[in-house]
């Protein structure tokens, strides 16, 4: 079992940026693939980005260029770094752990308004 913390939503002006964190339990993060997701109200959850194991990553359209998301093994933690945010990057984001089984995170709300 694998618990999974956000921390670091908000409310940012857009053009703003903010930095999300995932925090995971347990002693095998290092093998987890870890991807954040997003949902927006009245639409479905999306992928927001993803990195393996290997730290290899893949990006939604919509946020390529903008986003970066990492993970640090020593610290059970993966990020996503969101620049130049948009009205429409507002949504519910959530950190995901897959390995043999799924684990979702509670999520932290982004509100990206003037």
């Amino acid at each position: 079992q694998v618990q999974l913390v956000e921390s670091g939503g908000g409310l940012v002006q857009p053009g703003g940026s903010l930095r999300l964190s995932c925090a995971a339990s347990g002693s095998i993060f290092r093998l987890y693939a870890m991807a954040w997701y997003r949902q927006a109200p009245g639409k479905q959850r999306e992928l927001v980005a993803s990195i393996t194991s290997g730290s290899s990553t893949n990006y939604a359209n919509s946020v390529k260029g903008r986003f970066t998301i990492s993970r640090d093994n020593a610290k059970n933690t993966v990020y996503l770094q969101m620049n130049s945010l948009k009205p429409e990057d507002t949504a519910v984001y959530y950190c995901r752990a897959t390995l043999t089984a799924d684990y979702w995170g509670q999520g932290t709300q982004v509100t990206v308004s003037s």
